[in-house]
């Protein structure tokens, strides 16, 4: 990846925009593809930190393992319009359509990619892709064999990892890994420190077996982690396995299935227990061109079996719930003339809270030459509802000051999206997208009677922006890469409603942010890095405006042996990124030193 021209990174092969594998040059949507090489060169330790790379998503560090992500708006530390999947596994929760993500980890040396679709993406992914898709892919055991050790230690804590792969008789190659990490605290403005230190714990395999015409994939993962807390320390335990089965038939279609069992457990004495068990099969059938067709098509069941263990400060009621989920899906890619494709596709699918959901999605795709991509595209997508909108209440016993919904309904968005990729010249490529979503029936707080309050659905808006990136080949050793995005929403109370908190409640999202960085090979194995990065101020609860810079100087002692050191938020000292000025926690400046032997 180090060494490739913009025309190898445009062919670079993505599968969350049309879920089968497609050019990213050709791929009609807001997709911006972090690279493994731009994750090891970023000097990221965590999955978050990777995801900073990404100029259409807001990321912001809420303490020291949670964060809040999200892409065009909505972004809060319980996002719940982006759906985020690893190696094809769904990992938000039912308990609020988010990410938790302190449960979230990889070893990030064993990602090949991470796609980042930024726009609504509901006909082929389900409700919940509304704003967004990030697709984390690892790579295949076959092209990890070998022995990997990695180790690094700062001034915030600390990491170890290890992982082998090997090939057995039969032809199937494997891997291997365990890794721990543990981190400080964080501290507040008057620095006073924060109860927020950290560990983590995790292990896992993977198995991939081929030939000419099937692929069989086995994996599986473990962890652990304790969470220091201002009362009590939480802990944080799961398990997943996941298989894929792909295959060519002699017609020249093509059908894969996948199955996984994922298993979280969440424990925070003082406020709730969880135990989720989730299973969830899927079918996709790829049929050969005929004509001027290419249509996909599929299905999905999914169940959830989530038992909670309420406490006097919150409850969810029923504390036991069974849960399933039904899809079907279609999708036709329709060649009007040379070089103009129609994309026309929906999704039925089903949810125990408002039953079927339709899901419909059409875009246009212009490509008036091999190095320019025109494309539009109109979409409904909705965000179904959680536990927490339906069964939440607090204090765990009557009289409630806060309740759950029965009748909430599904969030809506309608998005428009126009985009235009090209690589005019050999050492110049960029991407720009202006979207406008128009949403209805977002989540209000309504007051019927001073004191009471109850979630409700008692808010409409819109939003429009535009997000823009690019890279520039300033000499074979150096490469200069830019992304903005603008945001402007527009949030409303409807009429008739009794919210008593406004639309802050919706999310805190800054109208700008930008990112500039250089990537520079030097001479005897050496390279330096350096990410700037700039996001405007967030509005209620205000958060200044504030402006990180990032270095990584890397250097190769011997074949097989790297040494890195890493420092971030440079210059700067303290600032937060996110929530009340009361008792946030400030990202500071931080020193690692990492050390990177494979054989």
């Amino acid at each position: 990846m180090a060494d490739m021209s913009f025309e190898e990174l445009a062919n670079i092969q993505v599968i969350s925009v049309s879920k089968k594998s497609e050019p990213l040059a050709d791929a009609p949507a807001a997709v911006f593809v972090i690279t493994g090489e731009d994750i090891r060169r970023s000097g990221a330790t965590t999955l978050p930190q990777a995801l900073r790379l990404a100029p259409n998503l807001q990321v912001a560090q809420v303490n020291a393992y949670n964060y809040a992500i999200s892409a065009r708006g909505f972004n809060n530390s319980i996002g719940n319009k982006l759906l985020v999947l690893i190696d094809g596994r769904i990992v938000y929760t039912p308990l609020f359509s988010g990410v938790f993500w302190d449960s979230q980890d990889v070893m990030l040396e064993d990602v090949e990619r991470i796609e980042v679709v930024s726009g609504p993406g509901g006909t082929l992914w389900g409700t919940n892709a509304v704003n967004g898709v990030i697709n984390v892919i690892t790579r295949s055991s076959e092209a990890t064999q070998g022995a990997l050790v990695a180790a690094g230690a700062g001034d915030r804590g600390w990491e170890t990892a290890f992982r082998y792969g090997g090939k057995l008789d039969n032809g199937m190659h494997y891997r291997a890994y365990g890794k721990y990490g543990d981190r400080d605290h964080t501290h507040t403005e008057s620095g006073r420190p924060v109860r927020d230190a950290w560990n983590s714990k995790q292990a896992g395999f993977r198995t991939d077996w081929e030939n000419a015409r099937q692929r069989l994939t086995f994996q599986g993962n473990t962890y652990t982690g304790d969470l220091e807390q201002t009362v009590g320390n939480g802990k944080v335990s799961g398990l997943n396995l996941l298989t894929r089965w792909e295959s060519s038939l002699d017609d020249g279609s093509n059908i894969s299935v996948l199955a996984y069992y994922d298993r979280t457990l969440r424990t925070f004495p003082g406020a709730y227990t969880e135990a989720l068990n989730i299973f969830n099969a899927e079918f996709q059938h790829s049929l050969p061109p005929s004509g001027a067709h290419s249509i996909i098509w599929g299905g999905s069941f999914r169940y959830g079996d989530d038992q909670i263990g309420n406490s006097r400060a919150l409850a969810f009621l029923p504390a036991n719930l069974h849960q399933k989920w039904s899809s079907l899906f279609a999708q036709d890619e329709i060649a009007l003339v040379q070089n103009l494709h129609l994309i026309l596709g929906a999704r039925l699918e089903r949810n125990d809270y408002t039953g079927l959901e339709f899901l419909p999605a059409a875009r246009l795709a212009w490509k008036p030459a091999d190095n320019r991509l025109l494309w539009t595209g109109l979409s409904r997508t909705v965000r179904s509802p959680s536990r927490i909108d339906r069964d939440f209440y607090t204090p765990g016993q009557p009289p409630f000051i806060l309740q759950g919904n029965t009748s909430f309904q599904s969030e809506v968005a309608n998005v428009f999206e126009v985009g235009y990729r090209t690589q005019p010249t050999k050492t110049l490529s960029y991407s720009v997208t202006l979207f406008h979503h128009e949403y209805d029936h977002l989540r209000t707080f309504d007051m019927p009677r001073p004191g009471t309050f109850v979630i409700g659905n008692g808010m409409e808006g819109s939003a429009s922006g535009i997000e823009a990136w690019g890279g520039y080949q300033v000499t074979p050793s150096w490469r200069l890469s830019a992304g903005l995005s603008l945001l402007k929403d527009r949030l409303r109370i409807k009429p008739g409603s009794a919210d008593a908190l406004g639309t802050a409640a919706a999310g805190n999202d800054p109208a700008h942010a930008w990112q500039l960085r250089s990537t520079l090979n030097l001479a005897h194995g050496k390279e330096f890095d350096v990410i700037v990065r700039r996001a405007g101020a967030l509005p209620q609860p205000h958060v200044p405006a504030y402006t990180a810079v990032d270095a990584r100087f890397g250097w190769r002692l011997r074949d097989g042996l790297d040494l890195s050191v890493t420092a971030q938020n440079l210059f700067g000292g303290r600032h937060p990124e996110f929530g009340s000025s009361v008792n946030r926690s400030e990202v500071p400046s931080s020193l690692f030193v990492k050390l990177l032997w494979q054989i």
